[in-house]
Parts: C-alpha cells; structure tokens; sequence
C-alpha cells in the first residue's frame, strides 16, 4: 500500500471503518481522512482534513500531505447529516470531479481506488439474467443515485486516459448490507412492512461491510503476486435471494400493489422522510438485479467471506424480529401440519359416506 493514503468520506460509517483498518498496514506510514462534516466515530491515529471535495482545496490537501494513494468513499446514495438529494448529487459528481482534476495535476498519486455500484447496471425487463462489468446496460438510468455512479465513472475513465500512470481500480459493490447499514434499500427493508410490485418478485444480491473493508484495502495495495487489482471489478457475494424470501427471514409481511400505487407509496415516504424509495429501487424491487463475480476472484483474487445469504442473516439479527418471526411462523405451520386430515375445530372428523 502507499506509504501515504488520503480516504474521502471519513465520517461515513464505511469511511471510518476503512481509515481505522489501513492504520494497521505496516506499510502506511500516514492516513488523512477527509471529509466536509466532522466524523461521530474514532478515527485512530488518522490526520483528519474538514474538507469539501467540492471545492478547489482539495488539492492543497493532496500537495501539502505528497498523498501517493487516494481512496474515494465519498460516492453514495445518502447523505451524511441534514444534506438532501441536491448535497448527494453534488458530492458524488463536482466532487470526483474536483478530485480527479486535483489527483491529475499531483505528479505523486500513483494509485486511485473509486467506490462505485452494480446500479450502474440499471433494472430493466429486458436485462440479462447475470450482468459481466462489460455488459453494457438495456437502459441507462434517468436520475437517482445510479445515473451519479454512472457518470462517476465516466470521469473516472477520463482520468485514467489523462494519467496511464496512475493505477485506477473501480469496485461496483453489490447492496452493501450488515450490522449498521447505511443505505436507502436497509431503510426500506427496516419498514415494518414491505411494500412490493405486484406480480414481481426480484432476485437480488448482497456484500457484507466486512467484505467491503476487505475488498478496499486489496484495491489500495500494490497487487499481490497472480493478481491485478487494476480495472472494474463487480464486488457481491456468492448466490441470490428473492425478494420474498428476504421479508419472510426479516418476518415482515408483505402488501402487493400495483405499481402507480408502489410510485405513490415511495413518494409518501420519501417526504416523511421514513426511507428514499427513488425510482431507481423501486425499478430494483421490480426487476432485481444480478451480477458476475467471476473477475473479483479470478482477477482481484478476492473471495467474499459472507454469502449473500450470510449477508442477509446478519443483517436480519440486527433488525430484530418483525410482525411475523420466521420461528413463530414455523412452529404454527407445524402445529397444522400435525392435525388430522379433515379435523374439525373439537377434534373430531366428518365424513360425507352414506350423504344424499
């Protein structure tokens, strides 16, 4: 790893947890955290930096420190504190491109880690059953978080034709789910109950945040022997689940609804401010999305710890139980497996033999 790393979005939860590990390399001999709001969680011995990557004076951060590893967390779909979708937007796209403009002009910046997601992929009916990272999109998205990350990355090329000497890795994470999520499809899951699109059940796919700090401090190193952790990388853990099964292992009952009524549902809520049901999830929750993993692991050489069913687990014992425990729900199912064919409410059973 560089021996002086500078991470972007330190008072995220994933921010911290990040800055926190890579203190522990031997080989990084300084770590600033940057971020435009003063991080709620220990940072270790980390250098923070109140910077905006809005603004031009990133890169005085990036001469004064001779930063030679730039890891950019600050790519997502929420914001930190009372910001709102403007602030996100701003953040995830004037941001890199404030970043990228200041690593261009830094002649010490040898490595460029970027966070991105498999919503770049979109959700489509037409979409293949499994997309690679070259599997161009049926649709781009119109608007959210997704068209962001889309045009993250198209900056991100750009920087990479301008600086070949710069090593650049994008990792497009699955839905990063855990312990302490922080992410609009977690709010949405954390609902007491699920709204869903009727007729759709999605099949979906989930990384764990211990895989993402795993993940991350791979892509910040210089590559291990067999490997390239140069390029993009889909980042998700092995297998799939349907929307179904996830609100049965949560116990949280589900109500179909046409979807005009599933797009006035997340408008109530997105203005209550209960959850940010945007179009882009409420396309996810209607067509799913799944991903390859082939490179992560051939490539990367990364192998996921959590499945996504693990993932899901996790996640699930931090919520608590919902309106419906799966445990209850297994016990009174067997309780009527276990009745006579045919019982009545005493007990007893009727025939229809000898009728008229």
């Amino acid at each position: 790893m560089g021996k002086i790393v500078l991470v972007t979005g330190a008072a995220r939860q994933l921010g911290g947890r990040f800055v926190r590990r890579i203190q522990r390399d031997p080989g990084v001999d300084r770590v600033i955290a940057v971020d435009a709001i003063v991080p709620g969680h220990q940072l270790g011995d980390a250098e923070f930096v109140l910077a905006d990557i809005r603004q031009s004076a990133i890169a005085r951060v990036l001469a004064e420190y001779s930063v030679d590893t730039v890891v950019h967390l600050d790519v997502s779909a929420k914001a930190v504190g009372a910001g709102g979708r403007t602030t996100v937007k701003e953040t995830n796209v004037i941001g890199t491109m404030q970043l990228l403009g200041a690593c261009q002009k830094s002649p010490a910046v040898q490595r460029l880690v970027v966070k991105s997601s498999t919503n770049v992929y979109g959700s489509a009916p037409r979409d293949p059953a499994v997309f690679t990272e070259t599997t161009p999109p049926k649709s781009l998205p119109s608007g959210g978080f997704a068209k962001d990350a889309v045009e993250v990355e198209g900056y991100v090329r750009g920087f990479a034709r301008r600086r070949p000497d710069v090593a650049v890795c994008v990792l497009r994470f699955a839905n990063i789910l855990g312990p302490e999520p922080d992410s609009p499809l977690a709010d949405y899951l954390a609902l007491p109950v699920l709204p869903t699109v009727l007729g759709y059940d999605p099949r979906l796919q989930f990384v764990h945040e211990d895989d993402v700090v795993d993940v991350l401090e791979i892509a910040a190193r210089e590559p291990r022997r067999g490997t390239l952790n140069s390029g993009t990388f889909n980042i998700a853990g092995d297998g799939v689940l349907l929307l179904s099964q996830c609100s049965r292992r949560l116990g949280r009952p589900t109500v179909p609804l046409l979807l005009p009524a599933v797009t006035w549902v997340g408008s109530a809520l997105r203005t209550i401010g209960m959850t940010d049901f945007s179009p882009e999830q409420i396309r996810l929750l209607t067509h799913g999305r799944v991903v390859s993993t082939v490179q992560m692991r051939e490539t990367l050489g990364f192998r996921p710890k959590f499945t996504t069913a693990g993932t899901f687990a996790e996640f699930a014992r931090s919520r608590g139980p919902g309106l419906l425990p799966p445990e209850r729900v297994g016990r009174a199912v067997g309780r009527l497996a276990e009745l006579p064919l045919g019982a009545g409410p005493a007990g007893t059973t009727h025939s229809t033999h000898g009728a008229r």
